[in-house]
């Protein structure tokens, strides 16, 4: 076929094989690219990484700025401390740095109209009036208790020897408590010479026991609480016929620093006492110690 058409069959291989390494040659600039491109993507990935922020430790965190922390609004701001509650003063704390002060006849006349204000009508307020001339000297915190009575009773020897009625008592000394009536009888020792002193106090003493106490024999000093003294007045197991001196327990304090009026239920106690030797008794007089 190749003499019919004139062709000569060497020509044609000389052209087969200068094709070919052309074809190779191609080759090679045909993978180039794909290396390249490659090479880019990679240098591209490394680029991206670099340019994102890294997050800070802890610790490198930058603090808030002074004008940060004074800013409200700003989210930064540091929270604000709690404030610390002042406490509240109690009575007990007034009076523990209050200086002590001894107490006066106008204090007890204060308390005792202000008590019967609401409870009595004016005639028999001014009935319990306590006039200036029913008051002893009073302590100015200087006294025990004997060397008090020694003030306002310097006769005592003498009221003692005269003294023979039964069921009654010539002083009665007034406090807030049994414990308080103990100590206190514990302070007369060096006054009360030969006289017969008896506790008048509800705790572990039936009125029964005291009333039998009372009929017995001559009592010349009575000790006790508001409550125990007006519950035996009014069974009649104490007279106030000789009764002569009330000495009130007037300026010491408990734990609590309240004296005996500044405890309602001894307050009420002491102000119905008050009233039944106001009105049953004529002659006496009141101590505030």
């Amino acid at each position: 076929m190749g003499d019919d058409l004139g062709d000569e069959w060497w020509s044609h291989e000389g052209d087969s094989g200068e094709a070919e390494p052309n074809e190779e040659t191609e080759q090679p600039t045909d993978k180039k690219p794909t290396t390249t491109n490659k090479k880019l993507e990679k240098r591209k990935r490394v680029i991206e990484k670099d340019a994102k922020p890294k997050k800070k430790k802890k610790s490198e965190q930058k603090a808030p700025t002074v004008s940060e922390q004074n800013d409200p609004d700003s989210e930064k701001s540091a929270k604000p401390k709690k404030k610390r509650k002042k406490k509240k003063k109690t009575i007990t704390d007034v009076l523990a740095a209050a200086e002590p002060k001894s107490g006066c006849p106008a204090d007890l006349q204060n308390v005792v109209t202000k008590y019967f204000s609401d409870k009595l009508s004016v005639i028999e307020q001014e009935e319990l009036q306590l006039k200036d001339s029913c008051f002893l000297t009073c302590n100015d915190l200087t006294h025990s208790l004997s060397s008090y009575l020694k003030q306002i009773c310097p006769k005592w020897a003498k009221i003692q020897k005269q003294h023979t009625q039964k069921s009654s008592a010539v002083i009665l000394i007034v406090c807030s408590s049994a414990l308080r009536t103990i100590e206190l009888i514990k302070q007369l020792t060096t006054f009360k010479g030969e006289a017969k002193v008896l506790k008048l106090f509800a705790k572990h003493i039936k009125i029964e026991e005291q009333v039998k106490l009372l009929q017995k024999g001559v009592t010349h000093i009575g000790v006790g609480t508001p409550g125990r003294i007006s519950a035996l007045i009014e069974k009649e197991g104490l007279n106030l016929q000789a009764l002569r001196y009330i000495v009130l327990d007037w300026n010491w304090r408990d734990q609590k620093l309240r004296r005996m009026v500044d405890i309602p239920e001894i307050k009420l106690d002491l102000m119905n006492l008050l009233e039944k030797i106001i009105r049953n008794c004529k002659e006496f007089k009141i101590g505030l110690f």
